[in-house]
């Protein structure tokens, strides 16, 4: 507890008296210090008790005093010690009128106090309060110890905490995702707080801000945790007032806990990945009994269900390029780690399995065919799409959680349930997903929504549409010239599977005119229409260059 003028009056050896401010005689007491200047309050700090005897201030005059008092009060300066009997025999009535006009306490001191003693005083309380705030930062650490190294640990480590601040705290992931709260109902007052906690994100580790949550009143402080460049979680503690000593012993000591468990955590992270990249080269080998027996019981769940591959790769800003070119710099890094922290942040909260593997500029995961991992994947595309129309952006560092330089954008396709005998399929299935994504400016692609849709939709290619044109460049020209309707004639037989009467009758033609008008346009082409490809290349090339540019 900090030492206060009012402990320093009931300090019997001091034989202090109070002579205005008696209101206010519980402001602490940082530090004593005695100054005769008329100004002193250059040196001053803030929270002294200052001590004078007037040796260089008229303390009898009104209007000198009046401006020392209010100068030193509006300084900081939480009290006023006078000498009695030293420059004046007693208090002067001009000092005790102007602080009580300022609020500010105004003690006696008697000759036989000597400033040193209130010094001493002041000195050995804040000693004191000091070793009390240590002794119980440190009681703090070894209780928050014990939590983290229990069964329960990062839910037990904060609970502890919360009763330490007489507050509540909360832990984000990676994801900026509450993962714990204590107490329980802490966790609705730490979801308000996720757009604070993805601004943090955002600074290299370690980083903390303190916000204000309005609903609830508290000072929320929030620390980030982990030691590399991205920050690995974020812990949240909100308070009825600013952390005091032991207090903030307290909650370094859980960052400092909470980080070496992130750490930790990581590693075990790093060390499966390594064998996940195993088990996957094993299933895209075509070699699913091997991959099994690797996969051991981290992954062997995962394959005896039903899974989903991902991939996934950033997109360079502007227009998604139909050359494949994607943005592998430091923003295109940064869209992959955020869409695999918002994967396996949603699996662990179900306690499915994921199989992630960075792939050069890509990402190939493994997902529960129906679980929690692959609707997190749907969902955060879903959601960028919603925020930037028909060019996605990840909710990236830059941007707004996670990693993401402004202009890279991420594409995923998604593959056909299936299982490890079929996994090379999937996986070519996922890659066909995430073509025609590309290709479309989409965040998300499922191989079910290509298989099931029109193959005219794939058509709207630059290089489709020069390549149509090209070929029927020579009929539109002998059309231009008004000696036929070449193109209108081709397409209605085409349509009608070279059915003359049909056609003719679409046409408003005689079967004879028609007959002719094909003769025409295998002149003009160099080309049989008995050949079926070439049938098939005509009517895409009509389909192409009818169909609505960025189709």
């Amino acid at each position: 507890m900090p030492h206060t003028l009012a402990s320093l009056v009931s300090h019997t050896a001091l034989k202090l008296t109070v002579l205005a401010g008696e209101e206010r005689l519980d402001a602490p007491v940082r530090w004593a210090h005695a100054s005769e200047l008329i100004d002193p309050v250059p040196y001053m700090e803030g929270g002294e008790l200052l001590l004078i005897t007037a040796l260089k201030l008229d303390a009898e005059d009104p209007e000198a005093t009046r401006r020392y008092v209010r100068r030193i009060a509006e300084a900081g300066v939480v009290g006023l010690g006078f000498a009695v009997g030293v420059n004046y025999e007693g208090v002067p009535q001009a000092l005790v009128d102007a602080a009580r006009e300022q609020g500010l306490p105004l003690l006696g001191v008697p000759r036989r106090t000597p400033f040193i003693a209130i010094s001493k005083a002041v000195s050995a309380a804040v000693a004191a309060d000091r070793y009390r705030a240590v002794t119980a930062g440190f009681e703090a650490q070894r209780e928050l110890t014990r939590a983290a190294l229990s069964a329960e640990g990062p839910a037990e480590l904060l609970a502890r905490l919360a009763a330490h601040l007489d507050g509540w705290a909360a832990l984000y992931d990676a994801s900026g995702a509450v993962v714990a709260a204590a107490p329980d109902w802490a966790a609705r007052r730490a979801a308000r707080l996720t757009e604070d906690v993805a601004r943090l994100r955002e600074r290299p580790a370690p980083a903390s801000s303190v916000v204000s949550d309005t609903d609830g009143g508290d000072r929320v402080e929030l620390q980030s945790l982990g030691t590399g460049r991205r920050a690995r979680g974020v812990l949240a503690v909100g308070t009825a007032a600013p952390l005091g000593t032991a207090a903030r012993y307290a909650v370094h000591s859980a960052v400092a806990l909470l980080t070496l468990t992130t750490e930790r955590s990581r590693a075990l992270q790093d060390a499966e990945q390594r064998l996940g990249a195993a088990v996957l080269k094993m299933l895209l080998a075509g070699e699913p009994d091997h991959a099994r027996a690797v996969a051991g019981r981290l992954y062997g769940g995962l394959l005896d269900a039903p899974f989903r591959v991902v991939v996934a790769e950033p997109v360079a800003g502007g227009e998604p390029s139909s050359g494949g070119a994607t943005g592998a710099g430091a923003g295109g890094a940064g869209v992959l780690d955020v869409l695999a922290d918002v994967m396996d942040s949603a699996a662990a909260r179900t306690g499915e399995a994921v199989l992630a593997v960075p792939d050069g500029s890509r990402l190939i995961v493994l997902v529960a065919d129906g679980g929690a991992a692959a609707d997190a994947c749907a969902a955060y595309a879903a959601e960028a799409e919603a925020r930037s129309g028909t060019q996605p952006r990840a909710r990236g560092r830059a941007g707004r959680s996670g990693g993401a330089a402004d202009g890279a954008w991420v594409a995923v396709g998604l593959s056909a349930p299936t299982g490890p005998i079929a996994a090379a399929n999937a996986y070519r299935q996922a890659e066909q997903a995430l073509s025609v994504a590309r290709r479309r400016g989409r965040a998300l692609v499922e191989h079910e929504d290509v298989a099931a849709g029109s193959v005219l939709p794939l058509l709207a290619d630059d290089a489709v549409r020069a390549f149509a044109d090209g070929l029927l460049r020579a009929l539109r020209e002998h059309d231009a010239t008004g000696r036929g309707d070449l193109v209108a004639s081709l397409r209605a037989w085409l349509a009608r599977h070279g059915q003359w009467d049909a056609a003719a009758a679409d046409l408003g033609v005689h079967r004879h005119t028609l007959r002719y008008r094909m003769r025409r346009v295998e002149e003009i082409l160099g080309r049989s229409l008995d050949d079926a490809d070439v049938r098939m290349e005509l009517w895409l090339a009509l389909k192409a260059t009818s169909a609505p540019q960025g189709e």
